[in-house]
């Protein structure tokens, strides 16, 4: 925790034109949560760890559910995210159970000296500014320090314990729920269903024909209904065995698809962080932070490591695991995988028959990037700075994405298929000149996620939405794929 002056600064109450959330819109105010140890919770939900954060103050909220008050402070970094309907979802994809406010012009953030995110700052039960924990979220000081003020409130008998009940509004009950990826093969569609905390074996006309999961989260192996996933995300099938990126476990999963039986094979179910490019022989004792995306070539499993901004691979053959591309630091420069910095890898996909490339999607940088595997050049396709965003089509130095989280290589067309998330586009780049172009939909995305092609079409993971999408790049149309469970008709 670091002190932000030597004297005691008592907490200002919040700009009175604010919009609120899970309050039905009433504003909160400072002097109703004298007696409380209040939490004021800066984040932003397009960054991994933001969004690692609210697993921290949410374990907070049920350990002092009536001595507690946190406040969530959104900062929008995209003007996508200024939308009310657009944070609603993000309240409800991450189950927020506390009131937040949108700080659209960051006068909150600015007010407060808030430059990094997440932060917490730290008010004592009479007012008082005690200090502030910025980056990751350090649990155990935070619980250490809510105690000693408990007791300090006690000791003085200002201590006000009661119960802040969220007035959510919940999303619509239907069979997907925020889902991130689409995998999809000759014969079989498969869907993180994250929201649900389970992942979809289903046939390519949407009916399910397995589910594996309980639809509680956890980390549990198992049989399909046994199985427990936390917010799974990117999915790749290897001989008859589907990969699981388990994100909000922090670990690795994989699907026996005869046996119907799921496994935990790297990651230790906490976020952590690894430097250096070494090699490590046992994939369960080594630390993951985020993974979203995968793919696979050669024997090895690539994973695109949001929360640490690396790639890493794990060898199948012998579950050798470590990073093979990004030094850790947040950015978009170097010229070699071991020099660069990324900048929350999302998406991942090899190109065929172009000099075994590797092709990333770096969100927030809103860059496309590739790796060459022969010498592990690092080239930048679309994409200019942390803070270079916008929605331009043409030549990739011009050329801006917007948080883009899927990314797809068409063999057919020697293309790469790009979800520009925040622009709500799907946009593909021509390999052969680097040409962007946006393709024109019969209906507007809501933050699409997850891309696979097969052929002629398309599958979209509409994440907002909660559906799944097919389009024909032949004719441009594109329909709603009915996802349905014969058991529950």
């Amino acid at each position: 925790m670091n002190a932000m002056t030597g004297t005691r600064l008592c907490i200002p109450e919040l700009p009175e034109n604010l919009e609120w959330f899970n309050t039905q819109g009433d504003p909160v105010k400072f002097a109703d949560l004298r007696g409380k140890v209040v939490l004021l919770h800066f984040w932003s939900y397009n960054r991994a760890n933001c969004i690692q954060s609210l697993v921290d103050v949410e374990w907070l909220r049920k350990r002092y559910p009536e001595t507690l008050a946190i406040i969530g402070v959104h900062a929008p970094k995209f003007p996508i995210q200024c939308s009310s309907e657009n944070l609603q979802k993000a309240i409800n994809r991450f189950y927020i159970r506390h009131p937040v406010a949108n700080d659209v012009k960051l006068s909150i953030c600015k007010e407060f000296g808030i430059t990094s995110w997440p932060s917490i700052m730290y008010i004592d039960p009479e007012g008082y500014v005690v200090g502030v924990m910025r980056g990751d979220i350090k649990r155990k000081q935070l619980d250490k320090l809510i105690q000693q003020s408990i007791i300090d409130a006690e000791k003085k008998k200002i201590l006000r314990p009661s119960r802040i009940q969220p007035k959510l509004k919940p999303e619509p009950s239907l069979e997907l729920k925020f889902p991130g990826h689409v995998y999809v093969t000759a014969e079989r569609m498969y869907i993180s269903d994250s929201g649900h905390n389970r992942v979809l074996e289903c046939m390519k006309n949407g009916r399910i024909v397995h589910t594996y999961g309980s639809g509680v989260d956890g980390l549990i192996d198992g049989g399909e209904r046994t199985a427990a996933f936390d917010c799974p995300q990117g999915l790749v099938e290897v001989d008859r065995h589907l990969f699981v990126a388990d994100t909000g476990n922090h670990v690795i999963r994989k699907i026996d698809l005869i046996n119907r039986e799921v496994s935990t094979i790297a990651g230790m179910g906490k976020p952590g962080r690894v430097k250096g490019f070494s090699r490590y022989p046992d994939p369960l004792t080594v630390p993951m932070n985020s993974p979203v995306g995968l793919d696979y070539q050669e024997g090895g499993l690539y994973i695109a490591m949001a929360g640490a901004n690396q790639i890493w691979r794990m060898d199948l053959n012998t579950n050798e695991i470590g990073v093979c591309a990004g030094t850790g630091q947040e950015g978009i420069a170097g010229l070699t995988a071991q020099e660069a910095s990324l900048a929350q890898p999302s998406a991942l996909c090899f190109g065929e028959d172009v000099e075994k490339m590797l092709f990333f999607a770096d969100a927030e940088s809103s860059s496309i990037r590739s790796i060459r595997s022969r010498d592990k050049a690092v080239q930048t396709l679309v994409g200019k700075g942390l803070s270079e965003f916008g929605d331009v089509d043409g030549d990739g130095q011009k050329a801006r994405l917007q948080h883009p989280m899927g990314l797809c290589f068409d063999p057919r067309r020697k293309v790469l298929w790009v979800s520009d998330s925040y622009n709500n586009k799907i946009k593909y780049i021509k390999l052969f000149n680097g040409l962007v172009s946006s393709i024109r939909t019969e209906r507007t995305l809501n933050e699409p996620g997850g891309l696979s092609c097969q052929g002629d079409n398309l599958y979209i993971a509409n994440t907002n939405e909660h559906t799944i999408l097919r389009l024909d790049l032949n004719t441009g149309h594109i329909e709603d794929i009915e996802v349905f469970d014969l058991e529950n008709d």
